[in-house]
């Protein structure tokens, strides 16, 4: 039996429906005060890196600064972040998480990683579950 080449393209838009999905699936596990996909980016940007400027969020997270400012609002009207003076410019404002948004990103990724652990138990044996692992390692660097 002769192997095939794999086709890139294929592969491309199966893993896009398949991100896709697995995106839903974690959202449907994790209903955290009805928050959109970038405003618990955010969060979660924060909560790895810690404070930072309304543009520096932007530039990681890839999106406008506009749109970044838009996300701001709304996570600061809904008590999650607040802004405070950059102690090394003063002309520059921090956004941080509040002790309230610190719970609900804890508690959000908490519940997510409980259902993917559950799920990867429940569905894959060891050898499958090895295989997986190699492959994450592997698609880590689609990431970077």
């Amino acid at each position: 039996m002769e192997a095939t080449t794999p086709d890139p393209a294929q592969a491309a838009r199966a893993l896009r429906v398949l991100v896709g999905r697995l995106r839903r699936r974690l959202r449907e596990v994790d209903d955290v005060h009805e928050l959109t996909a970038s405003q618990l980016a955010a969060l979660g940007r924060l909560d790895a890196d810690g404070p930072a400027s309304t543009s520096d969020l932007a530039k990681a997270e890839r999106v406008r600064p506009q749109s970044m400012a838009a996300t701001i609002a709304v996570l600061e009207e809904r008590g999650l972040v607040r802004r405070r003076p950059d102690p090394a410019d003063g002309r520059r404002q921090l956004v941080e998480l509040t002790p309230e948004a610190d719970e609900t990103v804890r508690g959000s990724r908490r519940a997510r990683d409980e259902w993917l652990e559950r799920a990867l138990r429940e569905r894959y044996d060891e050898a499958e579950l090895r295989t997986v692992v190699e492959a994450l390692e592997l698609l880590d660097r689609l990431s970077e």
